[in-house]
Formats: C-alpha cells, sequence, structure tokens
C-alpha cells in the first residue's frame, strides 16, 4: 500500500492535443491524493494552456533548467505520461521514490510500469492515461477534459452564429484535401448563412504555407489563421456553435471548452482511427473512411445539417 504523497511530478512534454486528454489522469490524481501538491511540466508551447486546468497547483517548462533543478523540489512520485529516456532517466538520477510511466524507453528505471499498448489503437487516449495513473491507485468519476475559459476573448462575432473549421494537420496522411475545406466553407456560408472562422497555426501546415488560400473565399468567412494563442483559440472556440476539423489539435481543444466537433478520420491506420485519437465527450460525430478523398463536401455538410436539426443550441447565438 503506498504512502499519500504530498509532492507529484507529472510530466507531460508533447503537444497540446496530446496533452489535454490526459486531463482526467491529472484529476485523478488530485482526487485520490487531494493533500497532495500537483506540478505539471510542459512543452514550452502549451505552458499558457496548461494553466487553464483547474486540477493542477503550479506548472512549469520542462527544460533543462528545470530539470537541474529537480532534485530540489522534493517530489515523492513523478508519473510520466509521454515516454521519453530524459525523463525517465531525470526522474531516476533525482532520486524520486516513486516512478510511474510505460515500459518502454528506459523503463527498467521505474518502479511502476505497464506495458506501452496504445499503438494498438483499441480504446480511446483518455482511457489509456488513465489506466497509467491507476498503477498508484489514482481514479476519478468525472473523465472530462474541461478547462476554465474566461468570458472574454480577442474577436467580436456578437449576433452571428458561429462555425469554425480548422482545415490543417501535422500529419499529411490525416489530411482531408484543402479545396475541399475551402468549398465548405463557402457553402457554409452562402447557403446555411453561418458566419465561418478559419482557424490555425503555421505549425500545423506544411513549410512556407500560411493558409492564405482563404483569404479570398468572399463571403461570411473570415481567416484568423496565426491569429489567436492557444488560450485565445479556446475562447473563441467556446463561443462557437461548431468545430469542422481533421484529427487535431483544435479538435481536442474545442471538446474542452464543451464545442460540439465534426471530425474527419480515417479509419484504416491503427492507432490513428477515432477509437484512439477522436473527439472525446458526448454531441460529436465523426465521418471515417479509409481513404479521407472518398469523405465528399455534400456528406460533411448533411452532417453539419443533421446536427443542426438535432441539437438546438447548436447555432446558438453569441
Amino acid at each position: 500500500m503506498l504512502k499519500p504523497f504530498k509532492n507529484i511530478l507529472v510530466i507531460r512534454s508533447d503537444r497540446f492535443g496530446e496533452f489535454l486528454l490526459n486531463i482526467p489522469a491529472i484529476r485523478a490524481l488530485k482526487e485520490t491524493y487531494p493533500q497532495a501538491r500537483i506540478t505539471l511540466a510542459v512543452g514550452a508551447g502549451v505552458y499558457e494552456l496548461a494553466g487553464l486546468v483547474d486540477c493542477v497547483d503550479k506548472v512549469l517548462v520542462w527544460d533543462n533548467k528545470f530539470r537541474r533543478n529537480l532534485r530540489r523540489q522534493k517530489f515523492d512520485a513523478c508519473v510520466v505520461l509521454n515516454p521519453t529516456k530524459e525523463a525517465h532517466w531525470a526522474a531516476f538520477w533525482t532520486g524520486i521514490p516513486v516512478k510511474v510511466g510505460y515500459d518502454r524507453k528506459w523503463g527498467f528505471l521505474l518502479t511502476h510500469k505497464i506495458k506501452d499498448t496504445k499503438y494498438l489503437g483499441n480504446r480511446h487516449e483518455v482511457d489509456c492515461n488513465l489506466e497509467l495513473a491507476g498503477l498508484v491507485g489514482a481514479k476519478t468519476q468525472n473523465k472530462s477534459i474541461s478547462i476554465k475559459v474566461g468570458q472574454n476573448y480577442p474577436f467580436a462575432f456578437a449576433g452571428q452564429k458561429v462555425i469554425a473549421i480548422h482545415p490543417f494537420t501535422s500529419d499529411p496522411v490525416k489530411q482531408w484535401p484543402r479545396d475541399r475545406f475551402q468549398q465548405l466553407a463557402k457553402r457554409l456560408s452562402d447557403e446555411l448563412k453561418i458566419k465561418v472562422l478559419i482557424v490555425g497555426k503555421e505549425i500545423d501546415m506544411g513549410e512556407g504555407e500560411c493558409g492564405a488560400e482563404f483569404d479570398s473565399l468572399g463571403g461570411n468567412i473570415t481567416n484568423l489563421v496565426n491569429k489567436t494563442s492557444l488560450v485565445e483559440l479556446a475562447g473563441l472556440l467556446r463561443h462557437c456553435s461548431l468545430l469542422i476539423s481533421g484529427d487535431s489539435g483544435p479538435m481536442h481543444l474545442a471538446s474542452s471548452v464543451g464545442t460540439p466537433v465534426v471530425a474527419l478520420f480515417r479509419n484504416d491506420l491503427p492507432g490513428k482511427t477515432a477509437q484512439r485519437w477522436g473527439p472525446w465527450g458526448e454531441g460529436h460525430t465523426v465521418i471515417a473512411k479509409s481513404k479521407l478523398e472518398d469523405i465528399s463536401v455534400d456528406e460533411v455538410l448533411n452532417k453539419v445539417k443533421d446536427m443542426k436539426n438535432r441539437f438546438d443550441y447548436l447555432l446558438r447565438k453569441i
């Protein structure tokens, strides 16, 4: 039986979409060990967003400076949510008594570990993360990935019906053709009379691209590519009625602020399907095929219309 922890380090040092899917596991640690101080170490690009997680006491950037001072923090437990040799070695070298993680990338340095089978894609990433936290008895009934977002956001579209489109991906194999996103935006604007926002960051695109092809679509379409921070994007998505996206970080961000998602997935790549990475929570729609090119603009548009008919709140005015 483990003694109650007083000072827990949680490490998740990769991209923000993956990070958001760890919130239930972090919450489980806090609820199981309410007396413990939870310190979350994340990549620099996720730092501001991580500050919106209410079950965390302190957020730090996982960098060389932090690792050099790790011993001084006197953590009595460390949970490494994304396995790296660097994180496993740091927890071992600094003498943290309880070290939790996956049995790979120097997993022999850990005290509590499980085999990493996430690549099989037979369950959602959220459930995998909760299983890992469960190695130290952590449990929660609240499996939401919710974050706390304020009422303010930097763009004013008051009184309009708004749908956001995130047409980019960091992985080309998950990219629905960009020209179809353009066609979809036009039809949403022209046929459904809806305000359309194009969102995203350069990091999601190919080299040298900036989403400029969405500048000249006309209609009621606004290109906000590269014009928001992650926290601003969270606030913006909170005020939208819907996000349409491929498998992406903004898809998970929309889920975390309670905005429904229409997500476009491939279903032929083990470990990359919606079963593992789909939008988490209720009210979302996934369109999945072995070839993304087989998903037509009409099919996506009809799903949006279907969601509009089923959920009165979908096209609420902001």
